[in-house]
C-alpha cells in the first residue's frame, strides 16, 4: 500500500464513495488547510472561515456522487468551499448587528507580543481584504500554504501564467497597502 499522501484524490473518491471513512478523512486531511485558506479569502474572518470549511466538507460528502471527475476533487471541493462562503458573508450581512464592545470581552490582558501580531495581522487582514477574491485566494494558497504554480492553476482552472500574474499584482497591492511592515514580513 502506498503512503497517505501518494493515493491519487480518485482512488480516495472511488473508496470514500463505497463507504470507505478513512479514504475521506484521508481527503479532508490533505484538503483541510486549502479550504480554510479559500474560506478565509472570501469571509476574511478565521470563526466564518472555519465555519464554511466545516460545512463544506459536510456538503462534499453529502454529493460525493457528484464529483463528476473524481481525479479533480480538489478543485470541485474549493469550489463548495468559495460558494458557501459567499453564501455565509451574505447571510451574516444579513444578520449584521453591533459589535461587541471590547470591554465587555472576557479575555484578560494580552502581552504586548500578542498584541502586536494581532495588529499586525489585522492590518495583514484589511489588506487581504481589498484584493480581489482570485488574487486573495492565490496568494493565501501560495505563500501560506505553499502551492506551486502549477497545482494552483489546475484547482483553479486558470493558466498558470495568470497564476503569477495574479500573485505578482497581489504582492505588490501589499507591499503597498502594508508599507515599510513587508520589509520584515515574508510572503
Amino acid at each position: 500500500m502506498s503512503a497517505p499522501d501518494e493515493v491519487p484524490d480518485a482512488s480516495l473518491v472511488r473508496r470514500a464513495r463505497i463507504g470507505d471513512e478513512q479514504a475521506f478523512g484521508l481527503l479532508v486531511r490533505r484538503y483541510m488547510k486549502p479550504a480554510y485558506a479559500v474560506a478565509f479569502s472570501v469571509t476574511g474572518r478565521h470563526e466564518d472561515a472555519e465555519d464554511a470549511t466545516q460545512e463544506s466538507f459536510l456538503v462534499a460528502l453529502r454529493r460525493l456522487e457528484e464529483c463528476r471527475n473524481p481525479e479533480r476533487f480538489g478543485g470541485w471541493l474549493l469550489t463548495i468551499v468559495r460558494n458557501r462562503s459567499r453564501n455565509l458573508v451574505r447571510r451574516e450581512s444579513l444578520r449584521a448587528a453591533d459589535p461587541i464592545p471590547l470591554a465587555a470581552s472576557g479575555s484578560g490582558p494580552t502581552p504586548e507580543r500578542d498584541t502586536e501580531r494581532s495588529q499586525l495581522r489585522d492590518r495583514l487582514e484589511r489588506a487581504l481584504a481589498t484584493l480581489p477574491s482570485v488574487q486573495r485566494e492565490i496568494v493565501l494558497l501560495h505563500d501560506l500554504e505553499g502551492w506551486k504554480h502549477r497545482e494552483i492553476a489546475d484547482r483553479l482552472d486558470i493558466p498558470s501564467g495568470t497564476v503569477r500574474s495574479h500573485l505578482h499584482f497581489a504582492r505588490k497591492a501589499l507591499r503597498s497597502a502594508l508599507g515599510e511592515e513587508m520589509e520584515h514580513i515574508q510572503l
